[in-house]
């Protein structure tokens, strides 16, 4: 079945940077765009990035553009998302699914930025 493993977060300060990485499985991770999405408490979850199957066509939320980049390996079934420059508002759980899939979200990997 399709099955989507984040991780990569953690604590860090503002200003601070993470690399978050999402192994995806039970489909041809290839033929398919790949999104990051991220939920805060009490918040409704928001798209973050999103990357075209090949690579070549990507989207930021206004919300994180200049500071978050995407990228995938498709030989590693796994997509990316740099985070520098972090602020406090990036605290969230973090999960990946495939581009306009109704897919099940995988457990997520929490990042909180705090001093």
């Amino acid at each position: 079945q399709v099955q989507f493993v984040e991780s990569g977060g953690g604590l860090v300060q503002p200003g601070g940077s993470l690399r978050l990485s999402c192994v995806g499985s039970g489909f041809t991770f290839s033929n398919y765009g790949m999104s990051w999405y991220r939920q805060a408490p009490g918040k409704e979850r928001e798209l973050v990035a999103r990357i075209s199957a090949t690579g070549g066509n990507i989207n930021y939320a206004d919300s994180v553009k200049g500071r978050f980049t995407i990228s995938r390996d498709n030989a590693k079934n796994t997509v990316y998302l740099q985070m520098n420059s972090l602020k406090t508002e990036d605290t969230a759980v973090y999960n990946c699914k495939r581009t306009a899939i109704s897919d099940y979200w995988g457990q997520g990997t929490q990042v909180t930025v705090s001093s």
